[in-house]
């Protein structure tokens, strides 16, 4: 196996990095987000569940430091070399008298960062209080600063070979929604279509396969429309449900959404009346997307259509994305929400998702764009409008 990207786009990312941290004053970060370390480095697997962190200083890393037994991927799957591989023993993982923080502080001490100022994530799943803690103990002569998301906004801007990436990933997300919109049918089992759907995603396309997704697929239908991320089931599909499918591709750790919505018979005015709302929103906001706009007046072509229609949405309707690992396919940055002052930068990618959870039901509608100097470009090519299954 070989890195997804070029070792200079590696480069280049580790580059931008770098530029923030000397704009901050920081000698080193540390990173716990697995989807911040497969960005700079190539690192990939489903290692994440014991302490893995990766250490990025100004001049001679980045080091992924991680358990000895998932040494052997970062050989195979990264680029950096057996100098900026820290595995720390087995008989450190899951003990109650001993962590492998510690044993990670002693290696950053004596690599010479005891008295640096080192930021690190403060909000991500998987850099524990107690990893952090004792990275601290280990290192009590160090300056430890909150730089949460810092690796994130770097993140934001693609290149042109994340952008490709993510083309492929939307080819796969058009597979997965076709196997959705084929199988929905009444009779049919929720677990059974969603085992077909996973299938899509997985197989991909004859020139490339696909990966899991950072979100797994979602189906609302019946009385769990009503609400945004239930788990699929194993009871039927029924006559008169309005189903809706949050789907996505993933290519090379690269995810992108889409979410599309079908009704199985003839569709009441309501929905009717909800789903053209949510197609002229759809398309008021890509009329106002693009480079340098604020999220917040995307966010206001949208509430202009709803207002008109006398309907609600009080969540926000997108974020940027990328790649990403479980349980989140987001980038925790941009958000498109009321009078957000953070302009849209261009070559960022984003998920506009417009929800509309009613009473006892709901229906989705999703498209992953590309934010360009004048405008946006879909990545996915399927249709939005209600899907009719009708007998």
């Amino acid at each position: 196996m070989v890195p997804a990207f070029s070792k200079a786009e590696y480069d280049d990312r580790l580059r931008r990095v770098r530029h923030v941290m000397r704009d901050r004053g920081l000698d080193a970060i540390i990173i716990g987000d697995p989807s911040n370390i497969n960005w700079l480095c190539g690192y990939d697997a489903w290692s994440f569940y014991t302490p893995q962190m990766m250490l990025v200083d100004l001049d001679h890393g980045p080091f992924w430091m991680g358990r000895e037994m998932d040494a052997g991927a970062a050989r195979f799957t990264s680029y950096l070399t057996a100098d900026q591989i820290i595995p720390y023993p087995e008989t450190l993982v899951q003990r109650p008298d001993t962590h492998p923080a510690v044993f990670l502080a002693d290696w950053m001490t004596k690599a010479g960062f005891a008295n640096a100022k080192i930021g690190y994530e403060s909000d991500v799943y998987y850099l524990s209080p107690r990893a952090l803690a004792g990275l601290q103990d280990g290192m009590p002569k160090a300056v430890w600063v909150d730089a949460d998301l810092l690796v994130n906004w770097v993140r934001l801007v693609k290149s042109d070979a994340e952008i490709a990436v993510m083309r492929e990933a939307a080819r796969i997300a058009e597979i997965a929604m076709q196997t959705a919109w084929d199988g929905a049918r009444p009779g049919v089992r929720q677990c059974d279509l969603m085992a077909d759907v996973m299938a899509a995603q997985i197989r991909g396309t004859p020139e490339f396969g696909g990966g899991q997704t950072a979100i797994h697929p979602l189906i609302l239908a019946g009385e769990a429309a009503s609400t945004a991320h239930p788990l699929w089931n194993d009871s039927v599909l029924e006559e008169g449900q309005t189903v809706a499918f949050e789907l996505g591709g993933c290519r090379k750790r690269y995810n992108v959404g889409l979410a599309r919505t079908v009704h199985l018979g003839t569709p009441s005015q309501q929905l009717q009346e909800t789903a053209k709302a949510v197609e002229e929103g759809m398309h008021a906001v890509m009329v106002a997307l693009r480079a340098d706009v604020f999220a917040g007046d995307v966010h206001a072509a949208w509430q202009n259509v709803l207002d008109r229609y006398g309907l609600e949405k009080k969540s926000r309707i997108g974020y940027s994305i990328g790649a990403a690992y479980a349980p989140d396919w987001g980038e925790h940055t941009l958000s498109f929400r009321p009078d957000e002052k953070v302009p849209v930068p261009e070559n960022a990618v984003v998920h506009i998702i417009l929800g509309m959870w009613m009473d006892g039901w709901g229906m989705e509608l999703s498209e992953t764009l590309h934010v360009t100097k004048t405008g946006c470009d879909k990545l996915a090519d399927f249709p939005q409008h209600v899907h009719l299954v009708q007998r």
